[in-house]
């Protein structure tokens, strides 16, 4: 029986190899049928069989100094539209686990996280044309003097960077995800697309706050989920250095997706 055809997929990757927790998210989705691409600023050395893998080039010039200055997250806020905007994939990040196959009639594939309610940009699908489109690329190519939604305590921080960083780096400095779910969430309200949001149990069903779940053999994670929990978001950017140097502990769902994907962890540890 032959996997059906899915939406393509698609991410970002700086850096030379994978970590185990990545290898298991972009095979999730070559296994539910997604073509799966990654693109990848530098030549990677353990990218999994079944994914494509791509110049970041072909997207976008990659500004390297702006990521030493910032981080790759950084630069991951501005690939993923344009990313989309040229290709149409979905967008995902590297940390997102496929639970189920996107769904073909979905146009906007977008959510809140956490406890706050700021939407997250982990998993996106939108129009590659259109103003929401337009108003997060022209944010990015012509970036104002300070965001729009800033506060006045940001808006200090902001006025306090070395005026001889770029100007990117010192809103980053001020404020670390104002190029990320701050940009995404004031832009999708602005625009009225904030009307397409999924809620938070289809991308991100764990809270942010309790990741330490996905590592716990007596956590039972599955338990966040609900009939529509497409992806799980494992939030590696918040992961404690132990998880990232270490095996997982066996009947985790991390050690589980191991098994489920076939990736041996300890061959991909940070």
């Amino acid at each position: 029986m032959t996997t059906p055809q899915r939406r393509p997929v698609a991410s970002l990757w700086i850096g030379e190899k994978l970590q185990y927790l990545n290898l298991i998210c972009l095979l999730s989705h070559v296994q539910a049928g997604h073509p799966t691409t990654l693109y990848c600023t530098d030549e990677v050395s353990n990218v999994p069989e079944g994914v494509e893998v791509r110049k970041a080039t072909e997207i976008m010039d990659i500004p390297m100094d702006i990521v030493e200055q910032t981080s790759a997250s950084f630069l991951s806020n501005v690939f993923r539209y344009k990313m989309i905007q040229k290709t149409g994939a979905i967008w995902i990040d590297c940390d997102a686990f496929c639970h189920k196959p996107f769904p073909d009639e979905m146009e906007y594939i977008f959510a809140g996280h956490g406890f706050r309610g700021a939407l997250n940009c982990g998993v996106v699908a939108i129009p590659q044309t259109g103003e929401l489109m337009d108003r997060l690329l022209d944010y990015y190519d012509n970036l104002p003097p300070a965001p729009p939604w800033f506060n006045k305590n940001q808006l200090r921080k902001l006025g306090r960077q070395d005026e001889s960083l770029p100007h990117a780096v010192k809103i980053y400095k001020a404020e670390r995800t104002a190029f990320g779910p701050q940009a995404f969430t004031y832009f999708a309200r602005e625009t009225g697309a904030i009307e397409h949001a999924l809620t938070n149990d289809y991308l991100y069903p764990v809270p942010f706050q309790l990741n330490d779940i996905f590592y716990d053999p007596h956590g039972r994670v599955e338990g966040h989920f609900t009939e529509n929990t497409l992806s799980v978001h494992l939030y590696t950017n918040g992961t404690k250095p132990w998880w990232r140097k270490n095996v997982p502990l066996e009947n985790s769902y991390a050690w589980r997706m191991c098994q489920q994907t076939g990736v041996n962890p300890a061959d991909a540890l940070e």
